[in-house]
């Protein structure tokens, strides 16, 4: 796939996607979002592709988007091109697991970009941060929705009210990332744990995928009776059978993927 701020290669079952505008510190601008949703659209549309990595450079997974392009826009004009929408949510929904590799910054859109992968496996010289208030303006992109759910109402009241940056470890302490790895193993960690998850029942991982982000969206009962139906639900795929019978049988499973 040729793309002017992206690039992407297949690894087995994994489809890696880098941004790559490495001058400008991979900030998000019109071209590189409409270039990200198509590259998904791709990746989710092989039926090979189980998983999906987004990752950067190792000094900035992304600085934010790209001031240059939005400085100079009015209300009307963000208001009537639905500005950061077209295009900005397709990573978060993306019915394929999604993983963010952070190394270096992920600050403004950036960081929010990262939060709409499932999750975020960090190199240890990764900082995040929402620094919109320094520009004047407030996170646009899911900011102060993800970010309170992911870390808390007083850590994220914090980082958008004082555009402070949090470090690898703090984020980890937080809940922002399932966990850290040396920079020079980013990668190499971050596929691996992708081909682990590709590597099993592909519509068991969408449908636990789904299921956990239902938690964020409704009440604990709710959430439980959904959980529940697409539990009973597993039991008439081919891979529920396959699974529980290689269990039962001490070998490993062959997955339909069915």
């Amino acid at each position: 796939m040729p793309f002017e701020t992206l690039l992407t290669e297949a690894r087995g079952n994994v489809g890696l996607i880098t941004l790559n505008r490495p001058r400008e510190f991979n900030a998000l601008n019109s071209v590189l979002i409409r270039e990200l949703a198509r590259a998904v659209d791709v990746f989710e549309d092989d039926p090979e592709i189980g998983v999906l990595v987004l990752t950067g450079g190792l000094k900035a997974f992304a600085a934010g988007a790209d001031i240059k392009e939005m400085a100079e826009k009015s209300f009307m004009d963000c208001y009537l091109e639905d500005f950061i929408t077209v295009g900005w949510e397709r990573v978060a929904k993306c019915r394929k697991p999604v993983i963010a590799a952070v190394a270096g910054y992920a600050l403004g859109g950036g960081c929010e970009v990262a939060m709409m992968c499932d999750f975020i496996i960090a190199a240890d010289n990764a900082r995040f941060g929402l620094p919109e208030i320094t520009v004047g303006t407030i996170p646009g992109a899911g900011g102060t929705q993800r970010l309170v759910r992911a870390v808390g109402k007083s850590l994220a009241m914090d980082m958008c009210l004082t555009g402070r940056q949090i470090d690898a470890e703090e984020a980890l302490r937080a809940g922002l990332v399932s966990r850290v790895v040396p920079v020079a193993d980013l990668i190499e960690e971050t596929l691996a744990v992708a081909r682990a998850i590709a590597d099993r029942s592909r519509p068991m991982a969408m449908l636990a995928k789904e299921s956990v982000n239902r938690a964020f969206e409704v009440s604990l009962s709710e959430g439980i009776r959904f959980e529940r139906r697409l539990f009973h639900a597993t039991f008439a795929t081919e891979d529920q059978k396959e699974g529980m019978s290689a269990f039962v049988e001490k070998r490993t499973p062959a997955w339909r993927n069915r």
